[in-house]
């Protein structure tokens, strides 16, 4: 059966969600409907947006830049905006971290760096191209970032297209070295190309936590073995999980990193994989079949670059930590009212994500309950999209205390109705 409209709609099963609300207008944490009802956006419009929807800067750099340049190949060419984008960049991202190549989006980023890794062994002449990845992770859903994630609903219509890949335990409190042993037994195969890790938490995969000090040590083991490490911190990155990156919580430089999401503020699309300087020279040489070969028509697009510098201009002139600070205090006030309540289990934070989980004899990512909560915290203006029997909320940074709690209240106001 087909609907009124002719578009298709990410994530949505048009079936049981005829309908989708009209957005108009945004700005700060809250979206405005054309009907003029404002929701807050407790989830960044999917992880992205980091200052609030229209940040000035952003919106002032957008345009000048469309007055400018608004889009070139890349391919031979090159603008201010992708050249100052990269030093930057380089200069805050981990160290030893020399090369910014461009894409656009998380699930590419993730795809530019598992063909790097395999790259880099191929030019090299060893033959190395298993990829190790934790049960439950969630990379993308193009081809390689669907091989690496968990296999199950997601991509189960598309598993004839994936890529084997060996399985590693989530290190899930009190089996963190169950975890790290089955990397350093994997790591023993002379096979193994590289690591992919979600830095500290699984996003999509339920919000799931892990320490700094395992982060740590997967990198010491792939170091030992002369895996690569990739760290995707689509998510991660910009300050969700406290700190400006997740891997500084671990003092950790991954061989590969992925960062997107909150690249540009939340304005455009855009992705970058950085990666070390002997990954770039494997595929330096005048012999032009080990050519780096993967681009996008719109890679580096100078207007997408622009908002980026100008988001990292906020990064460096405002107080983004207090910010961050304040958002993550209002988060752990809030859920400490559930911590005694029985019908909520794995209360769990880190930095501005905080999660936790409804009692149910039916859990997972299409547990019934999930489309219930939706549709009750938008009859009370509020944007939460539950991953099944798990609410997490992952506030814009210029959420206040009062927006926050807002939230927190309409959990109990809901899960009391539901009964």
């Amino acid at each position: 059966m087909t609907t009124a409209s002719p578009v298709w709609h990410p994530f949505t099963q048009h079936a049981v969600q005829p309908e989708v609300i009209p957005i108009s207008k945004g700005e700060g944490a809250w979206l405005q409907t054309v009907d003029g009802r404002c929701i807050f956006d407790a989830i960044s419009s999917w992880w992205v947006v980091t200052h609030g929807h229209r940040h000035p800067q952003i919106v002032q750099a957008i345009s000048d830049q469309a007055g400018r340049l608004d889009q070139v190949i890349f391919a031979g060419f090159t603008h201010e905006p992708a050249e100052k984008l990269a030093r930057q960049l380089v200069a805050i991202t981990p160290p030893a971290l020399e090369y910014v190549f461009f894409s656009d989006s998380g699930s590419t980023a993730v795809e530019v760096a598992l063909k790097m890794a395999l790259g880099f062994w191929r030019n090299r002449g060893e033959q190395r191209s298993r990829i190790l990845a934790l049960e439950g992770a969630y990379h993308g859903d193009t081809i390689g970032g669907m091989s690496v994630g968990e296999r199950g609903v997601f991509n189960a219509p598309y598993d004839p297209l994936l890529f084997d890949v060996e399985r590693i335990p989530f290190p899930a409190a009190g089996r963190e070295q169950a975890t790290l042993d089955a990397i350093t037994n994997a790591c023993r195969n002379a096979g193994v190309a590289a690591l992919i890790v979600e830095p500290l938490i699984l996003g999509a995969g339920g919000m799931l936590i892990y320490p700094p000090w395992v982060l740590a040590e997967m990198r010491r083991i792939c170091e030992a073995h002369g895996i690569l490490l990739i760290a995707d911190e689509v998510m991660t990155g910009w300050g969700r999980t406290g700190t400006l990156f997740a891997c500084e919580q671990a003092d950790v430089t991954p061989d590969i990193a992925c960062y997107s999401k909150g690249l540009t503020g939340g304005s455009l699309p855009l992705a970058v994989t950085l990666c070390r300087a002997d990954i770039f020279d494997a595929h330096y040489s005048t012999d032009r079949s080990k050519t780096f070969f993967h681009s996008s028509s719109y890679t580096a697009n100078p207007i997408a670059c622009a908002a980026a510098c100008a988001n990292l201009e906020i990064w460096q002139n405002e107080p983004m930590m207090q910010r961050i600070a304040a958002v993550a205090n209002a988060q752990a006030n809030g859920l400490n009212r559930f911590r005694e309540d029985r019908r909520f289990t794995n209360i769990r934070q880190i930095g501005t994500i905080a999660a936790l989980d409804i009692a149910t004899d039916d859990p997972g990512y299409l547990a019934g309950i999930g489309p219930r909560l939706y549709n009750e915290f938008l009859a009370r203006r509020l944007l939460v999209r539950p991953l099944g029997n798990t609410i997490y909320l992952m506030p814009p940074y210029c959420s206040t205390p009062d927006e926050i709690d807002r939230v927190f209240d309409a959990i109990f106001e809901i899960v009391d109705g539901i009964g």
